[in-house]
């Protein structure tokens, strides 16, 4: 992580951990090749009264976070555990009042569905079943379950559901994914949008309803026709421990970033921002010491807050520290060893 110098006049995201609505004023249309087709429904930037993420953002980071939005691409952040990979969207949603990001935690079973929505057949099923019988019973008129009651956005349904202003989606660990889900991700990618049969077949019997349907964060976003269209294309961030390749049709349409491992000022600077002045103040030896194993094991930078947070919060720590440091500071790549 190299340091970083006074903002450019073309950052949109500045990582100065300051709220501002520069995306709302200074962000251009897309690029011709990347127009997308949802409405432009206008939701108000979201404040966020809490406290800015601690995440210290290089130049590097900065501008192809920027890159990313100007270009309407994902972004594929690599870098070894600990590295702040996942903290970048919060940072990221933070500063530019975009709500809070979603995510969509990736495992050896995630499938390009469940990201994009759910419908639960069986709930309706269950329902109609319920509905007959009341009909049974008090000879009723048993009506079909409306099919929007079992229906909801996944995380990346919902950052393409139409909005004026993108949504941070993170895409977390997609190197776990099954080796199908890279290239089932491309088309959606590309084109900001999927349909939704089960919408689509009651847009073709005729009704005359909108056709809307929830979100995972509890909105309602219109479909058109069963089609859901973004309007701006969300800001993906996909997080990697490189732990496999991509296919190069995936990669061609993606950013990459590398998060190097930080040096002794952006450590000192990332304890600051987690523990204050005073833990920076003793941190020096600590510091010296993850270095030097780092070097050598595989250590993250929450192993050395860890140690940091020990030494100046818990009264009596220091002076175990020499036993401490050799469990905190356990190299990752020795886990599960024998």
């Amino acid at each position: 992580m190299s340091k970083r110098s006074e903002p450019k006049p073309w950052w949109v995201y500045r990582g100065s951990r300051q709220q501002h609505d520069d995306i709302a004023t200074r962000l251009p249309p897309a690029p011709p090749w990347r127009k997308s087709r949802g409405p432009a429904l206008v939701r108000p930037l979201t404040l966020d009264n809490g406290p800015s993420p601690n995440f210290e953002a290089s130049d590097e980071v900065i501008e192809l976070v920027n890159t990313a939005l100007y270009l309407r691409r994902p972004l594929l952040v690599t870098g070894k555990p600990g590295s702040g990979k996942s903290s970048l969207a919060e940072a990221v949603a933070w500063e530019l009042k975009l709500g809070r990001p979603l995510r969509w935690p990736i495992n050896t079973r995630s499938t390009l569905q469940e990201g994009l929505y759910r419908y639960d057949a069986i709930g309706r099923l269950q329902e109609a079943s319920l509905q007959e019988k009341r009909k049974q019973a008090d000879g009723s008129v048993a009506a079909d379950p409306d099919i929007r009651q079992f229906l909801q956005l996944g995380p990346l349904g919902t950052a393409l559901a139409p909005s004026k202003y993108p949504r941070v989606l993170l895409i977390d660990e997609i190197d776990k994914s099954d080796i199908d889900l890279p290239n089932d991700l491309l088309n959606v990618f590309e084109e900001g949008e999927f349909e939704i049969p089960e919408l689509s077949r009651l847009f073709r019997t005729g009704t005359d309803d909108e056709l809307q349907v929830r979100t995972i964060d509890g909105e309602l976003a219109p479909t058109d026709k069963g089609w859901v269209r973004c309007h701006a294309f969300p800001l993906v961030i996909m997080t990697s421990n490189g732990e496999r390749e991509f296919p190069p049709a995936f990669l061609r349409r993606c950013l990459q970033l590398e998060l190097k491992d930080p040096g002794p000022e952006q450590l000192q600077e990332i304890i600051r921002l987690h523990l204050g002045d005073e833990a920076v103040a003793r941190s020096g030896p600590y510091i010296d010491t993850f270095l030097a194993r780092r070097g050598k094991d595989t250590l993250a930078t929450d192993q050395l807050l860890n140690a940091i947070y020990l030494v100046s919060r818990v009264p009596g720590a220091q002076h175990d520290m020499e036993s401490l440091l050799n469990v905190i500071f356990k190299s990752l790549g020795s886990l599960g060893t024998p």
